[in-house]
């Protein structure tokens, strides 16, 4: 397995791409080729053209939530599929694949839109759209892990605004929040986006589902900005016992978080421009 970061909310020193509160990841296992989220504009085209990353040639489109800062890249993204298909180019025709939820309209603080702008019924003009709640399987060894089981009272969070679902609007708690996760060589590789469901609950379901203890990496959000002592006590303690082997926290993850978890894993720098290989 190896991944990329094409966007974060910073870039890695000399590392000349562009950055933003957003996080997009391009993933290669085996023959296949995965995007995890798009970020919030269409920065992911332009840093993946200057890595050399076709996006032309994704299979997979994994969308970890639907919020706008993983989602409204779906649009540069979109674009670039229509100018491929009208000026000729060789291309793929890509898989979105969600949660249920995923693409459902959400408000918070008067913001009407804070979710993905585009729906369903859009993106099949564009690919394939499968929804699902359960894990996928997307390779013989790389799994979509469906809705996360909230498992640690410590990781629980109020509702997030709201969500405009068939049968009326309610509390969201971002039910849709997922990740993915990779059996490798050195154990499980597991890739967040926000972590809304909790980045412990989330591990635990990928050792579960992956039916693999050891913890190889885990990189993405993790959900620990301005997180309560109470939150940032209960991951510490989480990670001292699973012992991961390496830990690259990024997006929604504060410097005092990093700083906490730095005493009790192996935390690297994460970054657009971060490539990582296992296996």
């Amino acid at each position: 397995m190896r991944l990329t970061v094409l966007v974060d909310n910073a870039t890695l020193t000399d590392r000349y791409f562009l950055a933003e509160p957003g996080l997009s990841i391009y993933i290669e296992d085996g023959g296949t080729r995965l995007l995890f989220d798009t970020g919030y504009s269409g920065i992911l085209v332009t840093n993946a053209r200057k890595m050399g990353i076709d996006l032309l040639r994704v299979e997979d489109i994994v969308i970890s939530h639907g919020h706008l800062d993983h989602t409204w890249g779906l649009d540069a993204l979109l674009r670039l599929h229509t100018e491929g298909i009208i000026e000729g180019r060789e291309r793929i025709e890509p898989t979105f694949i969600a949660h249920p939820e995923a693409f459902l309209t959400r408000s918070l603080d008067g913001a009407g839109e804070i979710g993905c702008h585009l729906s369903v019924e859009e993106l099949f003009r564009h690919g394939k759209v499968l929804l699902t709640a359960d894990p996928l399987w997307l390779t013989e060894n790389l799994v979509f892990l469906g809705e996360i089981e909230r498992r640690f009272e410590f990781e629980r969070t109020p509702p997030h605004g709201y969500i405009y679902t068939h049968d009326g609007i309610r509390d969201d708690t971002i039910t849709d929040d997922t990740a993915l996760a990779c059996r490798t060589p050195e154990g499980l590789v597991i890739v967040t986006g926000c972590s809304h469901a909790g980045v412990c609950s989330i591990v635990e379901q990928a050792r579960e589902v992956c039916g693999e203890d050891r913890v190889a990496d885990v990189i993405g959000g993790f959900h620990l900005l301005d997180a309560s002592p109470e939150r940032m006590q209960g991951v510490l303690n989480y990670f001292t016992e699973v012992q991961p082997a390496a830990l690259h926290p990024c997006h929604c993850t504060d410097l005092r978080a990093k700083v906490a978890l730095a005493g009790v894993a192996n935390v690297r720098e994460t970054g657009v421009g971060l490539h990582l290989r296992y296996g």
